[in-house]
């Protein structure tokens, strides 16, 4: 496993992290013995960073990893959580607010059984790009709230996410610099999108850590098939179809190829993926130690043709 800087943060994190997720049932029904199990095999295998969120299972993911984290040395691992976004009663709901961030800050802290978080995060500011104040409000109220907390000590580092990163830019440009020290970008460095090429030189610059999410790209690599409810349009599920199609054949997991190509990049301090299970998460472990067939790379991305960097809104 390789270790990188999270910008200037002197957090050193692992290539490929571990997103809490899937622990709140997001994709599927999940049991919860093994659920802590994968925790328990992705700090074993080396992964030292954790990203979970209030919105993940509507607080079941954070509850969940609490469970397994209690269990954890807490020098084992770096932990991130957000605010922002949140649900209940499957009804989703958000909160920019800084008095929510706040609250929620020590809300977490609680529901994971920790009395510190090393990252936190605005979650998908885009939502708030559409509520009033748009994203304005981020950089007035929300982030100031969890700089406040910096401060403190309650948390050690301040950073936002979004599907978008011309929001992530934006934000930047409009807080003192400082005050985001890194971003959060998903299916935006995978091997139907490398957008995250365009922004790395302006990340760099505000001296803002880049983390990756969703390797798959919500499952459009995954060989298991694209779920129903991705807002990929169809054109691009079927390239990638294709794409997947042709990795197995030539007896190659499009998961493998994936996972290794998301971690590739050394200006990506980590890419993060999320499983429930712990067979799984030994296996991403076991892709990641292996070399890359970038032959296999280009001719994926061929296939993948004119449908590559297509993009789709948040849900």
């Amino acid at each position: 496993m390789k270790y990188n800087e999270i910008g200037k943060t002197g957090m050193k994190v692992s290539q490929l992290s571990f997103g809490a997720s899937s622990l709140g049932g997001v994709f599927h029904a999940i049991k919860e013995d093994e659920a802590v199990k994968a925790v328990f095999a992705a700090i074993e295998g080396g992964m030292n960073f954790i990203d979970v969120s209030p919105y993940y299972g509507h607080y079941k993911a954070e509850t969940v990893l609490g469970k397994a984290l209690r269990e954890i040395d807490r020098d084992r691992y770096y932990l991130s959580t957000k605010v922002g976004r949140y649900g209940k009663d499957g009804v989703n709901t958000w909160d920019y607010s800084a008095q929510r961030a706040t609250d929620s800050v020590y809300e977490s802290m609680e529901r994971l059984g920790i009395g510190h978080i090393d990252l936190i995060n605005v979650h998908d500011i885009e939502f708030q790009a559409s509520l009033p104040g748009g994203l304005d409000k981020v950089c007035q109220e929300t982030l100031p709230a969890l700089v406040e907390l910096r401060e403190k000590g309650v948390v050690s580092h301040v950073g936002i996410t979004d599907l978008q990163p011309e929001n992530l830019k934006y934000v930047i440009e409009h807080v003192p610099e400082g005050t985001v020290e890194s971003v959060l970008c998903f299916c935006h460095y995978s091997l139907n999108d490398e957008l995250l090429n365009d922004y790395f030189d302006f990340f760099e610059q505000h001296s803002v850590g880049i983390i990756n999410a969703s390797p798959l790209s919500m499952g459009l690599l995954g060989t298991r098939g694209v779920p129903d409810w991705h807002p990929a349009p169809k054109a691009l599920v079927e390239a990638c179809a294709k794409a997947v199609q042709h990795c197995n054949a030539k007896g190659y997991p499009a998961e493998k190829l994936a996972i290794q190509y998301a971690i590739s990049n050394p200006r990506i301090a980590s890419t993060l993926f999320s499983s429930a299970n712990p067979d799984n998460v030994r296996k991403n472990l076991a892709y990641a130690e292996e070399p890359i067939d970038w032959n296999l790379v280009r001719e994926v991305q061929d296939i993948i043709g004119d449908q590559m960097r297509v993009r789709w809104k948040n849900s």
